[in-house]
């Protein structure tokens, strides 16, 4: 039996000239393209100046108020006092200011009081369900709404 032997068909050889010249191709347009987008890059970004040096831009930087400032402007927490009676529950709400919305809300109490519901009842207000555990005295609450602008 006779071999074909180790010798690659001609449509072998053209596929991977064709190969290596589509590599090298591609290769060589990236290297000449990185470089002009680079330059590209900082001009775009000398533009965003307006004209400022370093010091000017770093200055008016520093000056400008951060994230965490302007956000705690927009966050207020309203409260309210209650009383429960003893063994006695009721529902208690709580309203932000107009032009407000609440976006939590809760109560505090040193004595024993279960919450039963809690949850907004519109945009602007929080209701809760209260009841108090004692059956011998009253239960003074502070009710908390979070609202922002």
């Amino acid at each position: 039996m006779k071999g074909r032997g180790l010798r690659p068909s001609p449509a072998l050889v053209v596929a991977i000239i064709a190969l290596f010249v589509a590599l090298g191709g591609t290769a060589g347009a990236v290297m000449t393209q990185v470089p002009l987008a680079k330059r590209a890059l900082v001009a775009d970004n000398a533009k965003k100046l307006g004209g400022k040096t370093l010091g000017q831009v770093a200055a008016q930087a520093a000056a400008a108020p951060g994230p965490a400032s302007t956000a705690a402007g927009l966050v207020s927490i309203k409260t309210s006092s209650a009383t429960i009676a003893a063994d006695g529950g009721g529902e208690f709400t709580i309203a932000c200011d107009a032009g407000q919305r609440v976006v939590g809300g809760g109560f505090s109490s040193d004595a024993v009081v279960f919450n039963l519901d809690s949850h907004p009842s519109n945009d602007s207000t929080w209701r809760l369900y209260l009841f108090n555990g004692s059956s011998s005295a009253a239960a003074p609450v502070t009710i908390y709404a979070t609202c922002i602008r």
